[in-house]
């Protein structure tokens, strides 16, 4: 594998202006195919089959043709000044008058006058018109959204607080704005920090940017084929950027460093590419098998996504193998730091190109060093106060509670969030959230009975406030009702309500001889929340087993991968902790403005999971194969552990700090949903690059010394050679010394 990588990476630099345009040209051809694809359209798959909500959803659409349960639809709430009521004189002509010009507007089907409709509270304070569309709401024009808009304006002007729910005029998300590219500024920063050369920290942003590029090109290009979109490209967008920037980073780092050793360009861009560039490899290939094993949630969406993530990997991987040293051989001295420069004018790069200099300067002591030695001189202690910080961390955990936040969860300032609680404070608490019934009659002697019955029982069930009248289908064989939950969508007591009606079907299909399933949005999330948390064990199970094998393949050792995976489920227990202690239970949930407390998102952990997992292999893998390398070269296992931090500390703070400055961003976000994110990501990289790769992980070593790389004779004879320390490398002549400065390629000697 080294030696292939090696080769790769001489190539690359050789041939740079072809690789480069090569790249260029696969840019182009993607970009060109992303504008002249058509739009992706609904390719009619649920959201998440098997699931009763959903069943009942599809339902409805087989038996209601026309009826189109995904239109957009919006909420008008109208709410009285205080001590009046919507019914006075007034107040009903403006709200017919904006009922009259609702009905009118483009795309419309149908509008509820409330006071016909008797959506009026019984305190006459509030009520509510139900404007229908004929279309979804990302299929509603400008034009059809302004001429709603206006009518709610006049509405206002006229002395009444007017609110609108629904999904017609709801806000759409904003992943972190400026905040977002302050984030990013940090990244760079950071990098510059890092490498002190504008040059070493722009080109991880410009190769991650590029790959990036080509990634989201390719899925809208492909987006009609496979039924892919911008939306399903947000998971891709977000960790191509996080692993191109952390690959080639460990290239452009591994490329000083072996110039800094007295390699000529073309042979040190060769070396970084055939040993940090098997890291990557090996990196890449953990992160697209935790993104590929999303497909056993079993959520069409989330296999979209997670496939179209894993793409944006592997092409983060080839710009890293490729591209990169392309860059380095059009400005192979650019990325080097300022003094190394300056060095190579003053000449004394000559001394650094002997083995004793190269010694010294591979030998020199710098905080990784001094913090490896720290560890290893008290390796119990700095192990048993981190497992119990990640523990303390992760108590929170136990107390998950998944589902899916609306309304509610929006900021104050959204008209939506208005909206919600004006209907709560005047219909309910769980009038936002009525659970919907469809009754299958079609084997029931008499289907208007049997409607009736079912409707009757579930309306006498404690914890229903109400229940609609049956409304039956053009064939009379399918009703529709709905029934009023006494609390709220996400309480436990609705929950517990839902699964109490579902109780009662075996008793009433008995009786009437008609069937029923329970749907609506409320249903939905519930059902949703449990298949999801009972696919998080499952998937954990499986990313974390493929991944101990190809640990086991890399690093030829059987206890190091099972400490890897220990580590990564401690660190996102712990920031799963971390989540629920501020979004769920609301520590500190002011300092993050955070208004609205709840259950945490239900596809959050899955997604925390992925990505994390992903992320940790990246530090695992580097730092590991730096220690592996030492160890393989002859050093003992605790000098090894320094050898590591020396060569890799550094850079593995840096890639971390950029993710941690990178996700910060989304907590800047006014959505609940992308602020949670955000602040489990960063919480969650915290944790895992600084807790536990950069001090578990040596204590760990230093604790098992030798059998840390041990390995059973019958598996090593059994397991493939990859060369990820690149031994093959080290039996290669010395380095002539190059003065950085210096245009000349000094002639390799022939090597057999």
């Amino acid at each position: 594998m080294a030696t292939l990588l090696y080769r790769l990476g001489r190539t690359a630099f050789r041939r740079r202006w072809l690789v480069a345009l090569l790249w260029a040209l696969l840019l182009g051809a993607v970009g060109l195919g992303a504008a002249k694809a058509p739009a992706a359209g609904d390719d009619g798959t649920s959201f998440m089959p098997g699931i009763e909500a959903q069943k009942a959803f599809d339902l409805i659409g087989e038996r209601f043709p026309g009826s189109d349960a995904d239109g957009a639809d919006a909420r008008i709430v109208f709410i009285a000044p205080d001590g009046g009521k919507v019914t006075a004189a007034g107040h009903r002509a403006v709200v017919d008058a904006l009922v009259s010009e609702a009905a009118d507007g483009p795309q419309v089907d149908s509008v509820v006058d409330p006071f016909k409709a008797n959506t009026v509270s019984e305190d006459g304070s509030t009520a509510y018109a139900t404007v229908t569309f004929k279309v979804k709401a990302d299929d509603l024009t400008d034009s059809s959204k302004d001429a709603l808009q206006s009518a709610v304006d006049e509405a206002r002007s006229a002395g009444l607080t007017v609110e609108v729910g629904g999904t017609a005029l709801a806000s759409q998300p904003a992943a972190g704005g400026s905040a977002e590219a302050i984030g990013i500024a940090l990244a760079a920063l950071v990098l510059l920090i890092t490498f002190g050369s504008l040059a070493a920290a722009g080109l991880p942003l410009l190769t991650a940017v590029i790959g990036v590029g080509i990634s989201m090109c390719a899925i809208l290009a492909l987006g009609s084929t496979f039924g892919l979109d911008l939306t399903t490209g947000t998971l891709a967008s977000m960790l191509g950027l996080a692993v191109g920037i952390d690959y080639a980073l460990f290239v452009v780092s591994r490329y000083r460093e072996e110039r800094a050793n007295g390699h000529e360009p073309g042979e040190a861009a060769g070396l970084a590419v055939g040993t940090a560039g098997s890291a990557v490899v090996f990196a890449g290939l953990t992160v697209v098998i935790a993104l590929a094993g999303l497909s056993v949630v079993g959520v069409p969406m989330l296999t979209k996504m997670g496939l179209s993530a894993a793409g944006a990997v592997v092409v983060a991987v080839l710009v890293a193998l490729t591209l990169v040293p392309a860059l380095l051989g059009m400005w192979p001295n650019a990325v080097l730091a300022r003094k190394t420069r300056k060095a190579g004018k003053a000449g004394r790069r000559r001394e650094q190109g002997s083995a004793a200099g190269r010694q010294a300067v591979s030998g020199r002591d710098n905080g990784g060093t001094r913090w490896a030695r720290f560890v290893l001189r008290r390796p119990l202690l700095v192990l048993l106060v981190g497992v119990a910080g990640l523990g303390a961390f992760a108590l929170p955990a136990a107390q998950l509670e998944m589902g899916m936040p609306g309304a509610e969860a929006k900021p104050l300032s959204t008209t939506e969030r208005r909206a919600y609680d004006a209907l709560a404070d005047g219909f309910g608490a769980g009038f936002n959230g009525p659970l919907t019934i469809v009754v299958d009659a079609r084997s029931a002697g008499d289907p208007d009975t049997a409607a009736k019955s079912i409707a009757g029982e579930i309306g006498r069930t404690d914890g229903v406030v109400s229940v609609s009248p049956a409304r039956f289908n053009e064939a009379g064989d399918t009703a529709l009702f709905s029934a009023v939950p006494a609390t709220g969508p996400n309480e436990e007591a609705t929950k517990d309500l839902v699964q109490t009606i579902r109780a009662q079907r075996p008793g009433l299909e008995a009786d009437t001889g008609a069937t029923f399933e329970v749907t609506g949005s409320t249903a939905m999330n519930i059902d949703v929340a449990r298949a999801l948390q009972d696919a998080l064990v499952p998937y954990l199970a499986v990313i974390v087993l493929l991944s101990l094998v190809l640990l086991l393949v890399v690093f030829r050792s059987l206890l190091v991968p099972v400490k890897a995976a220990l580590g990564f489920l401690l660190s996102v227990l712990a920031s799963l902790g971390a989540v629920v202690a501020v979004f769920q239970w609301g520590w500190g949930a002011e300092l993050l403005g955070v208004e609205q407390t709840g259950p945490i998102m239900s596809l959050m952990p899955i997604f925390l999971v992925g990505i994390v997992f992903g992320l940790a292999m990246d530090y695992e893998v580097l730092l590991i194969a730096r220690m592996r390398e030492a160890h393989v070269h002859g050093e003992r296992p605790a000098q090894a552990v320094v050898s590591g931090f020396r060569h890799s500390a550094r850079v593995v703070a840096a890639a971390a700090v950029i993710m941690i400055a990178v996700f910060s961003g989304f907590i800047a976000s006014g959505e609940s949903m992308i602020k949670t994110i955000g602040f489990g990501l960063a919480v969650a990289v915290l944790l895992d690059a600084f807790v536990v790769r950069m001090a578990l992980v040596p204590a760990v070593l230093a604790l098992l010394g030798d059998k840390a790389w041990w390995l059973p004779r019958g598996l090593d004879r059994v397991l493939p050679h990859v060369d990820v320390e690149g031994a093959a490398l080290t039996s290669r002549p010395a380095p002539v010394a190059v003065p950085a400065d210096s245009g000349a390629h000094p002639q390799e000697p022939a090597r057999t």
